[in-house]
């Protein structure tokens, strides 16, 4: 009998994390601005640094949802930063969504293409595509997610601040197919140690080398 319990409330505690955590892809059918080339994604688990994401070509977005009892409706899209070179899941991500979910706010981490030649067409706005898509889809699952859909802001670390401030600035221009006119403005931005600039002076050349190339026009 206390064997039945025991494995019972086992797979109770499953379902909850099951349905508190689960990964979705970013995009339904085609991956805008995207080459039909193979999937070279890897992940270092055991980093010095973090659990490190590289080559990511196919985006997803990893739900975190808090209890309903604590819910209360705010929702947060995490960037995770890496100098558009890798991914930062971990520190920059996960722990970041858990955290978020303690005090009822669901939270979502992106994680978004990185800049590449191989894999992108115009590697310049695949990162952004993916932010704006991010906003969208969980702009559009509001009501089953149990999120004010007036309520949902973006994050980003470092880089991730850098493409956090890129939609919470660009909102107006559409990167990525939007038939339904959902709104692409975030309701508020947190950056935090973000790259904020790509001016020779102050800005984060290598940040600007993998998204912009060696030899960016000033424009």
């Amino acid at each position: 009998m206390i064997n039945k319990v025991f494995l019972s409330l086992i797979f109770l505690f499953l379902a909850i994390v099951c349905n508190a955590q689960r990964i979705i892809p970013l995009y339904n059918g085609k991956i805008p601005d995207s080459k039909q080339v193979a999937n070279e994604e890897k992940v270092m688990p055991n980093s010095l640094v973090d659990k490190i994401a590289s080559d990511v070509s196919i985006p997803t977005l990893t739900v975190f949802l808090p209890p309903d009892s604590l819910a209360c409706g705010t929702a947060v899209i995490i960037c995770p930063g890496g100098g558009y070179h890798v991914l930062l899941v971990n520190r920059e991500g996960s722990k970041v969504a858990k955290a978020f979910n303690e005090v009822g706010v669901a939270a979502f981490v992106l994680k978004y293409r990185l800049p590449s030649d191989r894999t992108m067409i115009d590697k310049s706005i695949g990162s952004v595509q993916d932010a704006q898509e991010a906003i969208k889809v969980v702009r559009q699952h509001a009501a089953e997610w149990h999120i004010n859909p007036n309520l949902v802001g973006i994050m980003g670390f470092s880089t991730g601040g850098h493409l956090a401030a890129m939609a919470g600035t660009h909102y107006e221009h559409d990167f990525i197919e939007n038939r339904k006119a959902i709104g692409l403005r975030p309701d508020f931005m947190l950056l935090i140690y973000p790259v904020i600039s790509f001016t020779d002076n102050i800005g984060h050349l290598g940040s600007r080398n993998y998204l912009l190339g060696s030899s960016p026009s000033k424009e």
